[in-house]
């Protein structure tokens, strides 16, 4: 069963990354440098669908393997934290403090929302 799990996980990871990967792409050609869009983009979606995700399971019941390929895989490479620290970090290395709080505590505030808002739909829906 353990082997079985981290083959979904690994795989759910890959689709997670390439995922990220597509959007933090498309967020720079879009948006262009100077704010990590991408990270932003896809830490905040992926705080949205994770709670969208444990709140189905939550009422679904147990552990399956959905919920491992699912939110420990895909949305685990999809949702890019390290990632994050790394942004935030050269930004203060670059002395741009301001864009480094408002980024950290935005991304980290807005995310915790969205992670409620994902359970809160999915118990309306789910009622």
């Amino acid at each position: 069963m353990f082997v079985q799990h981290l083959l979904l996980a690994a795989l759910g990871g890959a689709i997670g990354s390439a995922g990220r990967f597509g959007i933090g792409a498309l967020m720079l050609r879009l948006m262009g440098p100077g704010w990590p869009w991408g990270t932003f983009t896809v830490n905040l979606v992926g705080s949205l669908v994770m709670g969208l995700v444990i709140g189905w399971f939550a009422y679904k019941g147990g552990v399956s393997n959905a919920q491992i390929f699912l939110a420990t895989g895909v949305l685990g490479g999809f949702t890019t934290f390290s990632a994050f620290s790394l942004e935030t970090a050269r930004m203060i290395e670059t002395k741009a403090y301001t864009a480094a709080a408002l980024y950290a505590g935005s991304s980290v505030i807005l995310g915790v929302i969205m992670v409620f808002a994902g359970l809160l739909i999915m118990r309306k829906v789910l009622a």
